[in-house]
């Protein structure tokens, strides 16, 4: 037994299944669709485009399914993933619950709103360009998650995790009717917006990698730095603050880190629910709540089960598609059940 415990929490094994799980999904993206493309030919086409040579024997017809249809919507999906679910164990370290992720605390809502103001307005920031939608979809974020924590300071001043996270689920709600007022209201983007909200990475191209890959690395590196600060407040924030944590200010840099990386992703992808709950959850049940390693363990698992997910959404009713954010929550939201029902039981018990 004792081996099997030390089998389960060697993270040398937890890395490398993660990496082999992320780089299957990655295959399995590019491979499968209504022209499958043989594996053998998927590397031999990425090696050359990396190390610059022309690839022998390789059917034209697979280069460009690969390298300008398939290869940037994988990555793309993959990245999206990463953030959701860093993001989702951060919040979850932070507030010391297993249910809190960016959509349940109401942070995907208000970048939603951010963005969908940018579509429905035609906001250009000056100097900004293409991360107009990104830096509006971060600030919005960011300030649906300070109101939430400051209603839910004025409902209840010991701020217990559940009272933040009915209130995250209240902002949510309110920023989806302001969101529904505003598709009633427009026209013309009617669609574009609409299918922005069911969550989607097709036919987004190698310059939506570009956009969101800065947000990602900033906001991880934010996150990543905070692991041993998260692991001390994981203890509660009074012990924290008597062995040298600074907490306020962690807890400052941990909300901006997750609202920097759910507002890239929901700028780059639409409302895609329950990665950043489901994930670290899972990352955490089977590899423990040391966040130096759940943090990155849940960036390489998100990213393979988002790629995953659209495989499914792309595939499931082909040749149409379904919204990779249904997919994620019919995953999702049992999973959200179960957890909350298992809570209960304990508290119970």
């Amino acid at each position: 037994m004792q081996f099997i415990r030390k089998f389960i929490r060697n993270k040398g094994l937890a890395y490398l299944l993660a990496a082999a799980f992320l780089v299957i999904s990655i295959l399995l993206g590019v491979s499968i669709g209504s022209v499958s493309v043989p594996i053998m030919q998927i590397l031999q086409i990425i090696g050359a485009e990396i190390f610059h040579y022309k690839p022998d024997g390789v059917d034209p017809l697979f280069e460009n399914i690969v390298m300008n249809i398939r290869l940037p919507r994988v990555v793309l999906a993959g990245l999206v993933g990463a953030s959701l679910a860093i993001a989702g164990a951060a919040f979850q370290g932070l507030l010391r619950n297993p249910l809190a992720d960016p959509y349940t605390l109401g942070v995907s809502s208000g970048a939603s709103v951010g963005a969908v103001m940018t579509l429905f307005f035609g906001i250009t920031l000056p100097a900004a360009g293409l991360f107009t939608l990104p830096i509006l979809s971060i600030a919005f974020a960011f300030i649906t998650i300070l109101f939430v924590l400051m209603f839910a300071r004025q409902i209840d001043r010991v701020m217990r995790v559940e009272t933040i996270i009915l209130t995250g689920i209240i902002f949510s709600s309110f920023l989806g009717a302001v969101i529904s007022l505003m598709i009633a209201l427009t026209g013309d983007e009617l669609r574009q917006i609409i299918g922005w909200l069911l969550g989607s990475v097709s036919m987004r191209g190698w310059d939506y990698v570009l956009i969101l890959l800065p947000f990602l690395i900033v906001g991880s590196a934010i996150l990543l730095s905070s692991s041993h600060e998260l692991n001390a407040m994981s203890f509660g924030e009074e012990r924290a603050f008597h062995i040298g944590v600074n907490v306020q200010r962690k807890k400052m840099l941990i909300l901006i880190g997750g609202s920097i990386l759910t507002g890239g992703a929901v700028a780059v992808s639409g409302t895609i629910g329950f990665v950043g709950l489901v994930i670290p959850h899972l990352t955490r049940l089977m590899w423990g709540p040391d966040h130096r390693h759940l943090l990155l363990l849940s960036m390489l698992t998100g990213s393979g089960f988002l790629i995953l997910a659209d495989l499914l959404a792309r595939t499931i009713i082909s040749p149409a598609e379904l919204p990779i954010g249904v997919i994620t929550a019919l995953i999702g939201a049992p999973v959200f059940a179960v957890i909350l029902m298992k809570r209960r039981s304990e508290r119970r018990g």
